[in-house]
């Protein structure tokens, strides 16, 4: 049955875009940033704490940077109206990295400036191979200015190591996560255990180098690892936390809160939802699966279970 989902997985663009939409809404809170407050609300009742994703990328005009920066400056607002407990999280393609460097880099001065001004965070997403050394790039520049700034790094990329080592200098705040991008061999581990073993390393390089981490896995064997190092450095809550997606696992996040951790869960909201959507279903092929099983259910008249 896996062979059979990561075949559907790799034909969901001719799958129609309503019935994707059904099936995404677990990842994605609404297309309006009032969905996203909702959901963030619910979350924060719960105990966890939130980022909220503006969904956008690859943007090839100015002016769609510039109404990118503004709906940011907007979800700050409401986060300091509203009184939630979110930061924001954003891609560095949607802010004009394939335009210009320097109009990315200004675009992001402009919304982490905003988000200091309410004592609020900003998490630079790290996207495919192609933006790697200029996103780092662009969160040195930024962090020359700035502390309420953040990156993202995959553990499933080589260079990683490396670039955890440059960055201690500086004393960074890291989301690691496994990486979901298709790259190639020469720059990305392709074996699991190997992937997941990297994770632990660059995990224990940078809480040992002073860094605060974000642990971004639904894996449970690398829960258990962050567990493990969290005791073995004898951490405080103030130094990490757990991160997951919206949709997925929620009872590994139930578990992890009960467990006395804090943990945030990536909360994307907007109009821009099939591209996302796509990639969620393809990194979650057992998901994909069912989409595709669900259509012919219906026609046959069947209920099937989603899995989790």
């Amino acid at each position: 049955m896996a062979l059979f989902d990561k075949l559907i997985a790799a034909s969901l663009p001719i799958v129609p875009k309503p019935i994707v939409r059904y099936f995404s809404r677990r990842y994605i809170a609404g297309e309006r940033l009032e969905d996203a407050i909702q959901v963030v609300r619910e979350l924060n009742r719960e105990g966890a704490l939130a980022t909220i994703d503006v969904l956008g990328e690859h943007v090839s005009d100015p002016r769609q940077t510039e109404q990118a920066v503004l709906a940011y400056e907007t979800v700050l607002d409401a986060i300091e109206a509203e009184k939630l407990n979110s930061n924001i999280s954003l891609k560095p393609t949607q802010m004009g990295l394939r335009i210009s460097y320097e109009l990315c880099l200004e675009n992001l001065r402009r919304i982490v400036r905003k988000a200091a001004s309410l004592r609020n965070f900003v998490r630079i997403d790290m996207e495919d191979s192609t933006c790697t050394s200029d996103t780092i790039r662009l969160y040195q520049d930024l962090r020359k200015e700035f502390n309420n700034v953040g990156i993202a790094l995959q553990a499933y990329l080589r260079r990683s190591l490396r670039d955890v080592e440059e960055l201690l200098a500086i004393s960074p705040n890291v989301r690691l996560c496994k990486g979901i991008y298709v790259e190639p061999r020469e720059i990305a581990y392709k074996d699991k255990e190997i992937i997941r073993r990297n994770f632990v390393l660059l995990a224990e390089t940078l809480l040992r180098g002073g860094a605060y981490l974000g642990f971004a896995t639904h894996d449970e064997r690398l829960v258990w690892e962050g567990y493990r190092l969290v005791r073995d450095l004898h951490l405080n809550p103030t130094q990490y936390e757990f991160q997951m997606l919206l949709g997925v696992d929620d009872q590994l996040r139930r578990i992890i809160l009960r467990d006395g951790h804090r943990l945030r869960v990536y909360v994307p909201f907007g109009d821009q939802w099939y591209a996302y959507s796509l990639r969620r279903l393809r990194e979650n092929p057992q998901v994909a699966g069912y989409v595709f099983r669900a259509i012919f259910s219906r026609r046959a008249g069947r209920r099937e279970t989603a899995p989790c």
